[in-house]
């Protein structure tokens, strides 16, 4: 059994019509069928189901997808580890964040970096939590920064900071100056951070909203804390951020008011692969931790 007849079949498996399926792979049709009969030849079991009119998967087939798929990916992790190890302290270190943690300290952290290990090529990307788990646990990040809930045990973390969360409004619109106040913007609009790209987040902010007695009007939802900031600057809303985004997002016409309420924070994570012991994402935790 070659790796080809694996990648044949899930081809065959995804699209269900050698036709397809041999234009995708840019071959004929007899190869192919060549290719997946000597495959389930050597199983000893039929995995496909086909007549003139359709091609199905068989519970065979079905099983046999899951199973080479898990193998492919583990392959492929294998691989990139293997190169990276290869390559010692050389070549690429790839890090990802969420737009809500990036800050002066990251650009520090590159800069730390490059200047400790200068053959290296340090990639910097902005990716969402759910991306940079599965990610992680590919091998295809080598240090992640993102906010907790985190379940995988494919991944090693480490606690960066605590934050609390503050509401941001435009003071020339919104009249805000006590926490107490807060109970004002049930009838404003809000920007939040989109639902499907950080659910938890999402409804961690609905629940602060609860605790002050009122439902946020959403109108408006973003997946960069840099164009909610830019939708409250300009007055399309108000809302509900890290407080620690002030650092790096503070102009004149924004007030920030801290939410103490609920006793509600975020844990920002440091996430690597589990069992790597890369010299430089120890390095990178270390500097981040100090």
């Amino acid at each position: 059994m070659e790796i080809r007849h694996l990648k044949y079949f899930l081809i065959l498996a995804d699209e269900l019509s050698f036709v397809k399926a041999s234009e995708k792979l840019f071959i004929s049709q007899p190869p192919l069928s060549r290719q997946i009969k000597e495959l389930e030849d050597e199983l000893g079991a039929r995995l496909f189901d086909r007549n003139s009119k359709k091609v199905e998967l068989t519970e065979a087939g079905k099983y046999f997808k899951q199973e080479v798929t898990l193998l492919l990916d583990n392959l492929d992790r294998v691989k990139l580890k293997t190169q990276k190890i290869g390559n010692n302290i050389s070549g690429e270190f790839r890090i990802a964040y969420i737009s809500s943690t990036f800050s002066g300290d990251i650009a520090e952290l590159i800069k730390f970096l490059s200047s400790k290990y200068p053959f290296v090529n340090f990639s910097l990307y902005e990716v969402p939590t759910a991306r940079q788990i599965s990610d992680l646990e590919q091998g295809k990040l080598d240090l992640g920064i993102i906010r907790a809930p985190l379940k995988s045990p494919k991944i090693a973390t480490h606690l960066w900071f605590r934050d609390s969360f503050s509401v941001v409004f435009n003071k020339q619109l919104v009249q805000l100056d006590t926490e107490e106040d807060i109970e004002k913007l049930k009838e404003e609009i809000f920007v939040f951070f989109n639902k499907d790209y950080a659910p938890h987040y999402y409804e961690l902010l609905l629940e602060i909203c609860a605790g002050y007695g009122f439902v946020p009007k959403v109108v408006h939802e973003s997946n960069n804390i840099s164009s909610i900031i830019q939708l409250v600057k300009n007055g399309l809303g108000s809302s509900i951020v890290p407080t620690n985004i002030l650092k790096s997002h503070n102009y004149s016409e924004l007030g920030f008011i801290e939410l103490k309420k609920g006793n509600l924070f975020t844990d920002v994570l440091i996430a690597t692969p589990k069992d790597d012991d890369s010299e430089i994402a120890k390095a990178a935790i270390g500097f981040l931790l100090r």
